[in-house]
């Protein structure tokens, strides 16, 4: 028989699923130290150890955590959603607030997110206990994150439309023809000739030999028809890739196209969260550079086209009069939050995969500066060929596209018009907008997941069913957005989800972490993260300037806050109110949440006391790892094992007596079990303030 000193002993516990093995003779000296088995395991790794999809136990490198964060905020928001935004507001009044809310409010977002998430390594379900009041947040950014995916599948699915339609000999919407979609008023039936050999007619025509060759005056065209011509990029996405209705409650019927576009999109979502964060890192490494890369061809293509610089110039050059609207200060703060990606949850998700001692402020302005320069880049392009469109339409910039989120869409597809091969080069540019969207689509939903597993981990093990019910369900719901009237939905879920909540969470979110969390220990948290106190500038942002500007905006948007519109159509007072609707789905959770944890709190007497108690850090509150945990010694009576804690401090029915086999080998090899019972009893060691007593079987 072995020594019963090398033995091993299963400790059990009353209240947990937990079930440690450890060496009997370091039994009483590890745990009278205040050790556990999980403790022991932090301290002899470096929290590589476990690699799962879904581990946060530091697990991404640095190059593979600064792509992930680049991919999460690198999408189809800088270079589909930023361009018509900025066309929407007259151009270059809108680059001046953008430009100015990014280095005041979105930097720091992004720098206290990453921050949150890399000092605890949890999601944003799980990382409010500094202020357990404020876990609604978490919820907000959840129930965020899942509206946000449920129409950015959307987009993808008309990339891959398009995508779809490339694959020919000649793109469909290179001419008008005789096709569906193709109407009078398109462009391209009404080319302008000088008519030198044909009649001139009173409505701006010109016959020749008993046709109708083109027009010969525009002006007395427009005023005669009474339409504008309309390109065919244009006419082949409101005609033939939407089909839109005539409003937003009469959405007509399903589209199979764009519901099997939208079913493909969803089916490469859920294959990509099999896979994983980590092989998400390892093949998309190209997509930082590749936008960049077919960007700049695109741009020098462009430039050589006639009438290109007057598109440059209604880009970059700032209408004074423009600036002071509301509206527009509400887009460039809406699109902040949608390209760089705060009060998602995503970021926070994130930065729980990286190590505690990574510089983070290094890897937010990497991502918020690289973030900013493709939305600038995009938009570039976008309005290079803008100005070649209305130049060649013989319209204003302004009225060359009606503005909309198709605008990108419009743009591109006659962008490569002009390139040699146009199928071709259509392939690669719609083939590089689904890759670039992939890292972004994949963030934000696996927040959603990595919420839910936070919450019940055992749902790990069923990871694959997990992934499959939420892909499937998420899918059901967006299919709405595939019908006649799906743009109409598209585009007040873009409005309401995109703008308000975000900001609402936003500003919730500072005043937690600043206010009630307190920045001094913000800044001492981030001491022992980065070995050196942050600057002062920060606190300054953080406790006054972004907060207070987004109240600005906020309160003078709600004042003067126009109608929601699509093109022409303007939205009746019944969609309007279902917009609100949508946006309080996600913002009610913060004050719900509040009011249960409230109503839970035991502790306290009066309700001010019960908002106290559930205002400040629990135990729970910390780096995950015990040996980082060690570093806080600025907090009195810190718990540098929350778990162990709770199992040390766990308490034992005396009366109950666990039996279980203590194996030796016999003389003849084979296997005999010894049944015996032994009780450790720890009842007059300080270490234990109650009457508690550890039972095991030896």
């Amino acid at each position: 028989m072995e020594d019963e000193s090398d033995s091993d002993v299963s400790l059990a516990f009353t209240n947990s699923s937990l079930a440690y093995t450890i060496s009997e003779s370091e039994l009483v000296s590890d745990w009278l130290n205040g050790k556990t088995p999980s403790s022991q395991k932090d301290d002899k790794t470096d929290g590589d150890s476990d690699k799962s999809t879904f581990s946060q136990s530091n697990c991404l490198g640095k190059v593979e955590y600064v792509i992930s964060l680049l991919g999460h905020s690198f999408g189809l928001g800088n270079i589909w959603r930023f361009p018509y935004l900025c066309f929407r507001n007259k151009g270059g009044s809108f680059l001046v607030p953008y430009i100015l809310l990014v280095c005041f409010v979105g930097m720091p977002l992004v720098f206290l997110e990453t921050t949150l998430g890399q000092f605890t390594s949890k999601g944003p379900a799980k990382c409010w206990d500094f202020a357990p009041i404020f876990k609604g947040l978490g919820v907000a950014m959840i129930v965020t994150s899942i509206l946000i995916s449920i129409y950015y599948h959307m987009v993808i699915a008309w990339v891959q439309f398009y995508l779809c339609a490339s694959f020919t000999s000649k793109l469909p919407w290179s001419e008008c023809g005789r096709t569906a979609w193709s109407t009078k008023d398109c462009s391209l039936k009404w080319p302008v000739v000088t008519c030198k050999d044909g009649v001139k007619f009173v409505n701006g025509t010109c016959i020749q030999d008993k046709n109708i060759v083109g027009v010969w005056n525009l002006t007395v065209f427009y005023d005669t028809v009474g339409e504008k011509p309309v390109s065919a990029s244009e006419k082949y996405w409101n005609n033939n890739v939407l089909a839109l209705s005539s409003g937003i409650f009469k959405p007509d019927s399903l589209r199979w196209q764009l519901s099997l576009s939208l079913l493909l999109a969803w089916s490469i979502t859920f294959i990509c969260l099999l896979k994983g964060i980590k092989s998400k890192g390892k093949v998309l490494y190209f997509t930082c550079l590749a936008p960049y890369v077919i960007l700049g061809i695109l741009f020098f293509r462009g430039v050589t086209l006639d009438t290109a610089g007057s598109g440059i110039l209604f880009y970059i050059v700032p209408d004074i009069d423009e600036i002071t609207k509301s509206r527009v200060w509400l887009d460039a703060l809406s699109q902040v939050f949608y390209s760089l990606g705060p009060t998602w949850g995503g970021l926070i998700t994130l930065s729980s995969y990286k190590r505690f001692h990574n510089n983070a402020f290094r890897d937010s302005m990497i991502v918020s500066c690289g973030n900013t320069v493709l939305s600038l880049v995009g938009g570039l392009v976008v309005f290079t060929y803008l100005g070649q469109l209305a130049g060649q339409l013989h319209l204003d910039i302004h009225k060359a596209v009606a503005p909309g989120p198709g605008l990108a869409f419009i743009v591109y597809s006659s962008a490569v018009l002009h390139l040699p091969a146009p199928p071709f080069w259509s392939v690669v540019l719609f083939l590089l907008l689904m890759v670039l969207e992939m890292d972004t689509r994949f963030s934000v939903v696996a927040t959603v997941l990595t919420s839910v597993i936070d919450q019940r981990p055992h749902y790990k093990q069923r990871k694959v069913v997990l992934i499959f019910l939420l892909c499937s369900t998420m899918f059901i719901l967006s299919l709405p957005l595939a019908t006649n009237g799906g743009m109409y939905i598209f585009t007040l879920m873009d409005t309401y989800i995109g703008s308000w909540s975000l900001m609402v969470s936003g500003l919730t979110e500072l005043v937690a972490v600043t206010y009630v969390y307190g920045c001094n220990r913000l800044y001492q948290d981030m001491t022992i993260m980065f070995g050196t106190e942050p600057s002062l500038c920060w606190k300054v942002l953080w406790m006054c300037v972004t907060p207070l500007i987004i109240i600005v905006i906020f309160f003078y948007s709600c004042v003067d806050n126009p109608a929601t519109t699509y093109g022409s159509y303007v939205y009746p007072t019944a969609a309007e109110v279902i917009g609100w609707l949508i946006m309080a789905a996600s913002i009610i959770w913060i004050p719900v949440c509040a009011l249960y944890k409230i109503i839970k709190e035991d502790e306290g007497i009066t309700l001010m006391e019960k908002i106290k108690l559930q205002s400040i850090p629990n135990k729970y509150w910390g780096p995950s790892l015990v040996k980082h945990r060690r570093q806080v010694t600025y907090v009195k009576d810190f718990v540098l094992d929350p778990e162990g804690d709770k199992l040390r401090l766990a308490y034992v029915n005396k009366a109950f007596t666990l039996e279980s086999s203590y194996s030796t080998y016999c003389d003849n090899g084979t296997l005999n079990s010894y049944p015996s019972t032994t009780t450790f009893s720890f009842d007059d060691h300080p270490m234990f303030l109650s009457n508690v007593s550890l039972e095991t079987s030896v």
